[in-house]
């Protein structure tokens, strides 16, 4: 499956590694929006609206000769986000909070040409299980999970707390490449 070259609207190191897992040509385009949850606003709807708004400045920062890929990644427990750690104390709040339930892994994709603007939200499960105050700290000292949602990042030492997941592993790392795949093939044939 070759799919068509792209620009990525993201910094994401873990973005960018899971594109290159798929083979995609892109190039990296750094922009900023304002991601301030609104009131009232859904986790799922947050989560779309976000990656929407980087795919647009992506758009805008662009040559307009390829197609914009954009994704927001949020840790949602009971119907709230949680954001990135604000320091060491937070990321322990953040991890207390997972220890022994489940929480849910929204990430929102968004592609943009000059014709079609389209988003899709993909929805994981995961179980962290009972974390003692020893393991938080540990983790937490390790500084891996600072710059993560939710304050942990699957991929790495934090897959030792967790006991299920249901649904997509690239998708909880930030890019679910199944969904990913599907739109961009879709906006770049043309289809609605």
């Amino acid at each position: 499956m070759i799919l068509p070259p792209i620009y990525l609207a993201s910094s994401s190191p873990r973005r960018s590694d899971l594109l290159r897992q798929i083979k995609v040509d892109f190039q990296v385009l750094r922009v900023s929006v304002d991601e301030s949850i609104q009131v009232k606003e859904s986790a799922e709807s947050y989560v779309k609206r976000v990656a929407s708004m980087k795919a647009e400045a992506g758009w805008q920062a662009s040559l307009g000769d390829r197609l914009v890929l954009a994704a927001d990644t949020s840790v949602v427990i009971d119907g709230h986000v949680i954001g990135k750690p604000e320091s060491d104390e937070d990321a322990r709040r953040m991890l207390s909070m997972l220890s022994g339930r489940s929480h849910q892994v929204m990430t929102a994709v968004a592609v943009k040409n000059a014709c079609a603007h389209q988003c899709l939200l993909q929805v994981n499960e995961v179980t962290f299980s009972s974390l003692s105050q020893e393991d938080m700290d540990w983790y937490v000292s390790s500084g891996e999970g600072r710059d993560k949602a939710g304050g942990y990042a699957v991929q790495g030492l934090a897959a030792v707390f967790i006991h299920r997941i249901n649904g997509s592993y690239s998708g909880i790392m930030g890019l679910p490449l199944f969904e990913t795949v599907q739109l961009l093939t879709q906006v770049n044939s043309g289809e609605q």
